[in-house]
């Protein structure tokens, strides 16, 4: 039977992303994503909160996007797979678990004049930024996905 490694997490960056190149030139990003959950001590009363830190990786044409856009705080949606590894250090071996980026969804609006909000979806699918409205389609032709009659979706539209 074949298994499922799947991972999706929405948080924010606890810092910026670090790029770095291997030496056939391919962009490697690393980030960390916290993700918090609360809840009421039955006991007590007291609001609980517990955070989890995620590391995150992603390589190539992703890893760009994602340096350009994203900063310390910055919320993002992101869908990959986990992948441990090992090293030794002083003797013992110690283990680390990333996330390895698929895809991704920028959160929480625009982030500068270039539009930041967007998605990338891997396996063909490719960094698209929003419509912005901006007329650049021709009258009587409509964008790829959409049917005749139907006005693009603007960000203001969106209720989150």
């Amino acid at each position: 039977m074949a298994g499922l490694n799947k991972v999706m997490l929405i948080g924010n960056l606890g810092r910026d992303p670090e790029i770095r190149y291997t030496q056939q030139g391919l962009a490697v990003v690393n980030f960390s994503i916290a993700t918090s959950e609360s809840w009421t001590d039955k006991t007590t009363g007291d609001r609980q909160e517990k955070t989890e830190w995620h590391n995150i990786v992603a390589f190539g044409k992703p890893a760009e996007i994602l340096e350009k856009y994203l900063s310390k705080g910055s919320p993002v949606y992101v869908e990959g797979r986990l992948q441990t590894s090992n090293y030794e250090k002083e003797g013992q071996t110690h283990y680390a678990t990333k996330i390895v980026v698929s895809n991704f969804q920028f959160l929480g609006g625009k982030q500068d004049s270039q539009g930041g909000s967007g998605q990338y979806q891997g396996g063909g699918g490719g960094y698209q930024k929003p419509d912005t409205g901006s007329g650049n389609q021709s009258q009587g032709q409509t964008a790829p996905g959409m049917t005749g009659g139907q006005a693009p979706i603007q960000d203001d539209d969106i209720p989150f």
